[in-house]
């Protein structure tokens, strides 16, 4: 366990079925700055459901739940939350992004807390909703009867550290399906969660959507936390974002009862055809699109694209990367976030300048965003507003480098989607959109490849059997 700093950890508290907790019983450090920052103890038998308590949202009706769900998001957006204000500021000590950008995403990720979306959410995931609120009969080909009901689960909610927006997002999912929930917050964020509990709170502290959250946090991987809890006479699902090594360790409790629905990592990339070179003005626009896609949470997003494959001359592709770096950099410098890259990634970057013409790089290495261009992917992840262009003849080359781990490609011109989408699907691709629009996704459509809302929820049968024949009469 790390020392506290001189002046002070920041703190972290609880929420737990509506009651804030706090304490210093441990103190841990950020996963990018090495900020400290203090947690109370963990509750272990306040934080679980026991299976013998209906959850407390079950008998409650959706639209009763979407309608607290959209109150939460209007007091989120008041510039006066309280809590929400006090968690940015302790934020921009822990978290690699810069207040203002955290701030955004913030903003943006409330819109999901709108009646519309809520409903377009329930209705594509489910063939009738209602099975959320009632047992819904059902008769097959044969007569045979039953009642199925999308029953409430316990999830265990593994948050990542890069987007406040998915702590938005996955509290109103529990809330849709009725379940009990437990987040756990990443040592990058582990503030925002608990605000956005603690407004609900704010608007009825006993209310079923507040009696089924909880938030804490614990160090990833600590077996002694994570094989305590991580057990089926607990939890149903674990709800997990995160890399690699997160989603690996996790996967070791999933078993018999306890199912693992992971939002595993991602890489999304670019395709940009020659169409979209053919005029100067139409090759701004294709550079303003990658650079949009590119910049999502400062690439920190899974949808943000990191290689662009583009088809045309060598000479053709140097003009789009020339406008491009521009690009990367006008957005760079506005959102405030300009880190120099680290060392280990610089001299991979300056290797490169020293090879033959297959390689060439524009910009530097000072966050300001950098484009190496090259004739096959480099060995390397793009991170820090670096984009890889790779120069193909045509399109279809980049399939060759497309795989279940890929997840939002971007494609120039848009007439070029239909053509690519069946061999982008069959190479593992989970979403295709327009370049440009990697950021905003349309609501109710599938995310990594599955309805969540429909993986999450216990799918429970009471068959009835054989309906009478009333075609005969009674004896």
């Amino acid at each position: 366990m790390s020392e506290p700093d001189a002046e002070g950890p920041a703190q972290a508290p609880f929420f737990v079925r509506g009651e804030v907790i706090r304490g210093e019983a441990a103190i841990h450090r950020s996963r990018d700055l090495g900020i400290a920052f203090a947690t109370p103890a963990i509750p272990f038998d306040r934080i679980v459901t026991p299976r013998g308590e209906v959850p407390p949202l079950l008998n409650v009706q959706t639209t009763e739940i979407i309608d607290f769900l959209v109150e939460t998001g209007q007091r989120l957006a008041d510039p006066g939350n309280p809590f929400v204000e006090a968690c940015f500021a302790r934020m921009a000590e822990t978290h690699v992004l810069p207040r203002g950008v955290v701030e955004a995403v913030a903003r943006h990720a409330v819109a999901y807390l709108d009646r519309g979306v809520l409903e377009a959410e329930l209705s594509a995931s489910f063939p009738d909703p209602d099975a959320l609120d009632r047992w819904v009969e059902t008769i097959d080909a044969s007569g045979r009867r039953a009642e199925v009901r999308a029953y409430a689960p316990r999830l265990l909610h593994v948050l990542p550290g890069n987007s406040p927006g998915v702590a938005i997002k996955s509290i109103a999912q529990g809330a849709l399906v009725k379940a009990c929930n437990l987040f756990k917050m990443s040592s990058a964020d582990p503030f925002y969660t608990v605000a956005v509990l603690r407004t609900m709170a704010a608007i009825d502290p006993g209310h079923p959507v507040v009696r089924s959250m909880s938030a804490v946090y614990w160090s990833g991987g600590d077996s002694l936390v994570e094989s305590v809890l991580c057990r089926p006479q607990y939890f149903d699902r674990i709800v997990a974002w995160g890399g690699g090594e997160t989603i690996t360790g996790l996967a070791r409790y999933a078993g018999p009862g306890l199912q693992l629905v992971s939002f595993d990592p991602k890489t999304s990339i670019s395709m940009i055809g020659r169409e979209a070179l053919a005029s100067d003005q139409q090759l701004a626009e294709a550079a303003e699109g990658a650079a949009a896609d590119l910049m999502m949470l400062n690439q920190e997003a899974c949808a943000a694209s990191r290689f662009q494959f583009v088809e045309g001359s060598q000479e053709q592709v140097d003009r789009f990367c020339q406008h491009f770096q521009r690009a990367i950099t006008r957005r760079a410098l506005a959102s405030g976030d300009v880190r120099p890259l680290p060392r280990d990634l610089r001299e991979q970057i300056e290797a490169l300048r020293l090879l033959d013409e297959d390689y060439r790089v524009w910009g530097r290495p000072d966050g300001t965003g950098l484009v190496i261009r090259s004739t096959e992917p480099v060995d390397f992840h793009p991170s820090h507003k670096i984009a890889n262009v790779v120069r193909v003849d045509r399109l279809e080359a980049a399939l060759a480098h497309v795989n279940v781990a890929t997840q939002t490609v971007g494609i120039a011109p848009a007439g070029r989607m239909a053509p690519l989408r069946d061999a982008l699907a069959a190479a593992g691709a989970q979403r295709v959109c327009p370049l440009g629009e990697a950021g905003p996704s349309t609501h109710g459509t599938p995310w990594d490849g599955m309805y969540p809302l429909h993986r999450f929820v216990l799918w429970v049968v009471n068959e009835r059997g054989c309906a009478p024949d009333r075609s005969v009469p009674p004896a």
